[in-house]
């Protein structure tokens, strides 16, 4: 008797879901996202704020894209993510559907169901995909994980109380325990 095979999803799958349902999907795997938490999502604005005003100040050109939003990193029908925030600088990626192409800086807040994905699975895909930057912002321990590809360097683990260096910036510097103080 042959074995069953797992079912390979396509970008056409997640368009199909109910309506308020949410996934992502990866190398042809469908992962459900849970609905974010309060303090989840107050970061999260806190956060792309803060990185908003900083280009903005400096008149920039890259953009910045909360979830919510369809990332194609590899442009084909296999892989659809939905990062918390993604920076994008090359704007021709941006379309009517969300991001075809690797953001430069992603930051992924991490929530009890989505603990592994952004850990492991979503580290390796960031890497391969040619994302310059990835922050894993980790409320329960308080600590945030940033990964510079582009450096090939170990990555570094920054409690909440200290400041934060933006790599794709270089002088833009963020403390997670500021952006909470309001909050907890």
């Amino acid at each position: 008797m042959p074995l069953s095979t797992p079912q390979n999803y396509t970008i056409k799958d997640i368009y199909a879901l109910p309506e308020g349902e949410r996934a992502e999907l990866i190398a042809g795997k469908m992962y459900m996202v849970a609905p974010p938490s309060y303090l989840h999502q107050t970061l999260c604005m806190e956060l792309s704020a803060t990185i908003r005003d900083y280009i903005r100040s400096n008149n920039g050109s890259c953009q910045v894209l909360t979830a919510p939003l369809a990332v194609n990193l590899q442009a084909d029908d296999t892989t659809y993510v939905e990062p918390d925030i993604s920076v994008v600088c090359d704007r021709s990626k941006i379309t009517p559907k969300g991001i075809n192409g690797a953001p430069d800086f992603i930051v992924e807040i991490v929530s009890p169901s989505s603990r592994k994905l952004d850990y492991i699975t979503k580290n390796t895909l960031y890497s391969e995909a040619g994302v310059r930057e990835y922050w894993i912002v980790d409320l329960a321990r308080r600590r945030t994980t940033i990964y510079r590809y582009e450096e090939d360097a170990a990555p570094m683990i920054v409690p909440f109380d200290q400041p934060l260096t933006v790599g794709i910036y270089g002088d833009l510097q963020i403390t997670i325990a500021e952006l909470l103080k309001n909050f907890e």
